[in-house]
């Protein structure tokens, strides 16, 4: 990716971070901290990773990307807002009763999810048994196609990941990558202090995995990350090291915002500062 490239991500994840905010206002209720740090993972997947049809979401060439960690979900939406895949009127009826848009991934509601999620740990598992698939039952429309996995940090406490971990390990799923959002927070406080993980690096190395450590909000470092994964025998992790509620100052690395939703001024502060950070970025672009 050159320069010019990169610029056009720092600006879409900008205006996505606007647009999770706002979402979440309009909810009333919802999980805010990761989705925000998360902004740039997904701009970069969507514009220049992942294969698959605008016009065709459900298409059976389609790279397949599932959200373990479910309460990151508005970060999903507003992407497929941005596409155009839904409408922005619809991506405000977030949580709302009847809404396709749920609160936490639901695919019986909406088909372009991958799976439905809410209890963590279940995602792993999913995206194991599809890489399976893809790997050992080809169909004539899986070459060259990889799935994806969001985990959590936190999510890494549920005993199922690490059987996940054993069954990808055993059948050597080099289509499959996880990816760890490691911001250090969880509900009810920060990892170290309700229960520690020490080195993600070494558990999966343990277990014989792939292991990548990325910059989460460096384009250049995940793009060249996420390559040395697709190009790996065996299945790979790439641990994104990000700062929870990233891009809003004043909410930077603190898990009292994990599961809260900005209203009223500090909402109104939090887009001010991203919209100036927008005509930052607008006017590098000139």
């Amino acid at each position: 990716m050159d320069s010019k490239e990169i610029l056009e991500l720092k600006l879409r994840a900008n205006l996505l971070r606007q647009d999770i905010i706002l979402e979440l206002a309009s909810a009333g209720s919802g999980h805010l901290a990761s989705p925000l740090d998360l902004a740039d993972l997904y701009v970069l997947l969507f514009f220049k990773i992942l294969k698959y049809k605008v016009d065709d979401p459900t298409w059976n060439g389609r790279d397949l990307l599932f959200i373990s960690n479910g309460h990151t979900i508005p970060v999903y939406y507003a992407v497929l807002s941005m596409l155009g895949i839904i409408s922005r009127e619809e991506l405000f009826t977030l949580r709302k009763f009847g809404s396709r848009l749920q609160g936490h991934p639901e695919r019986t509601m909406l088909n372009l999810l991958e799976s439905t999620s809410g209890p963590l740990g279940s995602g792993l598992s999913q995206a194991a048994g599809y890489a399976y698939k893809l790997q050992y039952l080809p169909d004539g429309l899986d070459k060259d196609r990889y799935v994806y996995v969001t985990l959590g940090d936190g999510e890494l406490d549920e005993g199922n990941i690490w059987e996940a971990v054993m069954f990808a390990f055993k059948y050597k799923l080099s289509r499959l990558i996880a990816i760890v959002d490691k911001n250090d927070i969880q509900l009810a406080g920060r990892i170290k202090d309700v229960m520690p993980l020490d080195s993600i690096a070494n558990k999966f190395k343990a277990f014989n995995w792939n292991v990548f450590v990325a910059n989460g909000h460096d384009f250049m470092d995940m793009y060249e990350k996420i390559d040395q994964a697709k190009r790996a025998v065996g299945p790979s992790v790439i641990i994104l090291q990000t700062i929870a509620s990233y891009g809003v100052s004043f909410l930077e690395g603190k898990y009292e915002w994990h599961g809260r939703v900005l209203e009223g001024e500090l909402k109104d502060k939090a887009l001010s500062e991203l919209r100036e950070k927008e005509k930052v970025l607008l006017g590098e672009s000139l």
